[in-house]
């Protein structure tokens, strides 16, 4: 693997077309792992004499953050020299030189500022429910396991196993145990191909770890927020006294999602909510992230284990914006697919949505789809009424208090009175195409509310007094 990931970098200095194999932008373990090893698979089977380079989708700076990924490196004895990152190739550079073919993995939609770089995707590898109208238009492999590694050791087990060395295979067997959090039944993440493909390693190579050893080494550099290696790598970097700094934190393990110029970060975080909470400066902190980032919210999922080796959940939901916020939370709240079976905890500040998930099995790439939801209600909500101007201007400030003043019935299914029952879900013998239930039900305004009274009042005093004629 340090051989062919040497060769990567010398093909950088070649002018030449390049096939580029990009993780997502957490570029967490599972992430660098399927990008390394896939792009590794796919030079070595490759008829012509082609290189496939894999790129981590982070600047090489931001990677002593990211303790299991450096921890895994040295371990498996991959020097972080060969490493490429995405501060060290220009891609859309190649991709207007038409030197640029892509392959996503771990991924299937990339961020707005690299929108132009769809056309040159020519595969994709994803372990994630696919959002069908931002999917590439290309090959698109998607499989819902518990790692993305999992596919890759499947392709290379079934049409090379010849190439795998060990080396390889350490990186792919110990990467699917820490996604699948040792294969634990009792947490539901590994599924039955996760688990037939670490056997299957383990049978062509009996030297790699025990199980147990190599999940708690991962796990204890994955949740370690101390900032040792950072402040080893970057000492003038800014580091609290409890290790990390907030933004540090947040951005150790991030996603982000848009729509329509939105923009949420969705980051990991390893360690309990009341710790979290307790940090000093942290409303201020989460502000600062907010603005320095261009994100209109961001949403903290913790995880720690509890003393009997069982994960704990948490969410905290900071978000300047009432009116998003309110649908964020509202949604997250009301989800019966899947159930995140939240309990408010009492908020520090009013920006910030603090709660217990008491479903520990939704993960982060589980909620995803849940906040595009939510995303799609807030705009829906923000819609302006048929025959109603346009405020010229307007700030999503004004809008927010628009919508404030309107009222929380205005966003669907955020704020039920006891004697106001929420609406009953569409029956399943509705859900045909072209249903006009498809789409949720129809969308309410205070000015739509009034227009109809207001119709139907005029209706009531014609016939009460009709014309003569």
């Amino acid at each position: 693997m340090e051989d062919y990931l040497q060769d990567c970098r010398a093909t950088l200095q070649e002018s030449r077309p390049l096939h580029v194999v990009l993780g997502n932008e957490a570029c967490d373990l599972d992430s660098m792992v399927s990008a390394l090893a896939l792009a590794f698979y796919l030079t070595k089977t490759t008829e012509a004499e082609e290189i496939f380079i894999p790129v981590l989708n982070i600047k090489r700076s931001e990677l002593p953050l990211r303790g299991d990924n450096v921890f895994f490196l040295q371990k498996i004895q991959i020097p972080e020299t060969v490493l490429i990152f995405r501060d060290e190739i220009d891609l859309h550079a190649l991709h207007q030189a038409g030197q640029l073919t892509l392959i996503l993995v771990d991924h299937h939609v990339l961020p707005k500022s690299d929108a132009a770089l769809e056309e040159a995707v020519a595969e994709v590898l994803d372990h994630r429910p696919i959002e069908q109208k931002s999917c590439p238009p290309c090959h698109v492999s998607v499989e819902l396991v518990g790692s993305c590694a999992t596919l890759v050791a499947e392709r290379i087990l079934q049409e090379a196993p010849e190439i795998l060395d060990r080396q390889t295979a350490a990186l792919l067997h110990g990467t699917i145990i820490l996604d699948c959090v040792n294969m634990d039944p009792k947490i539901g993440k590994a599924t039955l191909k996760d688990s037939k493909y670490v056997e299957k390693l383990e049978a062509l190579f009996p030297d790699l770890p025990e199980r147990n050893d190599i999940f708690d080494s991962l796990q204890k550099a994955k949740f370690d927020v101390s900032g040792m290696k950072c402040q080893a790598e970057f000492p003038l970097l800014p580091h609290s006294k409890a290790g990390l700094t907030t933004e540090q934190m947040l951005r150790k393990d991030q996603k982000t999602i848009y729509r329509q110029g939105t923009k949420v970060a969705i980051s990991a975080v390893y360690m309990d909510l009341e710790a979290f909470l307790q940090r000093s400066d942290l409303i201020a902190d989460l502000s600062t992230f907010c603005q320095t980032h261009s994100y209109d919210a961001v949403i903290a999922m913790t995880i720690f284990f509890n003393s009997h080796s069982e994960p704990v959940r948490q969410l905290a939901i900071f978000c300047p914006h009432v009116a998003l916020q309110m649908t964020i939370c509202g949604v997250l709240e009301q989800s019966t697919s899947p159930p995140l079976k939240l309990t408010p905890v009492p908020s520090i500040h009013p920006n910030l949505q603090t709660y217990l998930q008491g479903n520990t099995q939704v993960s982060r790439k589980k909620l995803l789809p849940l906040l595009q939801e939510a995303l799609s209600a807030y705009f829906d909500s923000m819609k302006i009424p048929s025959g109603q101007p346009e405020i010229a201007g307007a700030s999503r400030e004004q809008v927010d208090r628009e919508l404030d003043r309107a009222g929380n019935s205005l966003i669907s299914g955020l704020s039920q009175d006891d004697e106001d029952p929420p609406l009953p879900p569409t029956p399943m013998n509705s859900l045909v195409d072209e249903c006009p239930l498809d789409q949720g039900l129809p969308k309410l305004s205070a000015e739509a509310i009034f227009e109809k009274c207001s119709q139907i009042s005029l209706s009531q005093s014609t016939t009460a007094y009709p014309s003569n004629k």
